[in-house]
This record gives C-alpha cells, structure tokens and sequence, in this order.
C-alpha cells in the first residue's frame, strides 16, 4: 500500500503501509475510524470519543479536543494523526504534524464530509468500506433532500451568550439540504454569531431547534423558549446528528421532517 494525499489544509500525507497506530483528535472521525474496520489500529482517543461506548475504555484517553496531551501521544508514535482544523488548535496540531503523518480535515459541506470519508478510506487501506458509508449515508439522506419544508429555523448551540451558527458551517449545509432557511446565515461575524432574545424575536424562525451539544439543551429550556417566543416552534435536536460528520450521518433521523410540517 502507498498513499500521497494532500488534505484540506495543504499538507502532504505520505504513507508507505497500513498505519497500524492511529490516534484520532476528533469525536466524529473517531466513530468512522472504527465504522471503516480499523479497531485494532487505533491506539488513541480524546475524552470526548464516546462513540462506539464499547470502545472508549479500551483505548489511550490523549485529552480534550482542545487540550491535547501531546506527550501522551507521542508515546504512542503514531503512523497517523486524524484531527480537524476547527475542532482541535492550530499550534497542538501542528506540533504534531512535524513529527508524525498528520490528516487535518476542513468539514464545512456535506461534500466536504464525503471527502473526508474517501481520505481517510484511502490512508488507512479501508477503501471499499469509506464507499460503502458514503453509498449509505446518501441513501438515508435521500428522502429527506427530496423534500422541501420552505421553513425558517435558528440552530442555537449554546446559551449564556445565545449562539447560533452561520452559513459557513456544517451545521447550516444539513439545515439547507433538508429544505430549511437558516435565519442566521447572511451573519459575517463568526461562524458562530452571538445573538440576543431580540435577534430571535425580530428574526421570527418558524422553528428553534436547541441542539444537545455542545450545550446540553434539556426539556426545561426547551419550555421556558417556547413561552418566550410563541411565534415559533421550540424543539430538542440531537446535535450529533447535525455536526458529526462522519458515520453518525448513518443515524440521521429520516422521520425528523415528518416534525417539520
């Protein structure tokens, strides 16, 4: 086997073999990382890799996401590094990327999640099975693109500030696919704008969906919402759903616009 790829961010990944200690900095990547058949080469997972359940106590806990235990990792002289550039920070990750083959991926679109899959499928010599997930996930996400909601939503993933996401994101490239208007996506800000109560009141969304990460929304908030703003429908979304990029889309709830209408 040998792979030459240049990834998302520009660098060149070069692997002669089958890397047989990946550690992946990423909770979605984790999750395809095993879905791809690659249990026994991954050597290290963040504290936040919780899927598949089975498999977090079985591997070396490298940190957060954010806090990487770089020291950690290097004992494990990985063959392959799998992070992310918005998930993990720039300076831990390049730290590693000049000492160990390094994949940092830049999932804005579900296209760009489709090449993720295909990378990695090729660096680790599971090709056959990142196209059959990527054949899967289009299956399941057929019917729900084939339908048009011509609703507006605002997506809020955190509470004391409001946060909600703009265009640039993958969050709003699945809202948009499945026929929903981000109210908030013309916001050049941040990718993910700070707003107040009276965004959301002037905006009028016909939907609030309160995502389950990385807030924990729970039903009190979801309550409290809907008495706040009775122009719209408050509901409780699985964020992994809308912004793990990798195999989780296999779960995408295909009812979910069934709730819309």
């Amino acid at each position: 086997m040998r792979s030459i790829l240049i990834d998302p961010t520009g660098r060149e990944i070069s692997l002669t073999t089958k890397p047989r200690s990946i550690v992946s900095c990423v909770p979605s990547q984790s999750e395809l990382l095993f879905d791809l058949g690659l249990d026994d080469c991954i050597t290290g997972i963040t504290k936040f890799c919780v899927r598949p359940a089975h498999a977090f106590s079985k591997k070396q806990i490298i940190g957060g996401t954010k806090n990487l235990r770089l020291d950690k990792i290097a004992q494990l002289e990985p063959d392959l590094i799998v992070a992310n550039k918005e998930e993990n920070e720039r300076h831990q990750i390049e730290w590693l990327a000049d000492r160990f083959p390094t994949y940092t991926s830049d999932v804005r679109t579900l296209d760009h999640a489709y090449t993720m899959i295909s990378d990695l499928g090729e660096l680790t010599g599971s090709m056959e099975n990142a196209m059959r997930i990527t054949e899967n996930i289009q299956v399941r996400l057929a019917p729900l693109m084939r339908q048009n909601t011509s609703s507006s939503v605002a997506y809020i993933i955190w509470k004391n500030p409001l946060m909600t996401v703009n265009s640039d994101t993958f969050i709003n490239d699945l809202l948009s696919r499945i026929g929903l208007v981000n109210v908030f996506a013309g916001r050049i800000d941040s990718r993910y704008p700070v707003i107040n109560e009276d965004d959301l009141l002037t905006s009028r969304p016909d939907f609030i969906f309160l995502s389950s990460e990385p807030y924990p929304f729970k039903s009190e908030h979801q309550r409290s919402m809907a008495i706040q703003f009775p122009h719209s429908k408050v509901m409780l979304v699985d964020g992994e759903m809308f912004s793990w990029y990798g195999s989780r889309l296999l779960a995408f709830d295909v009812n979910f616009i069934q709730e819309l209408r």
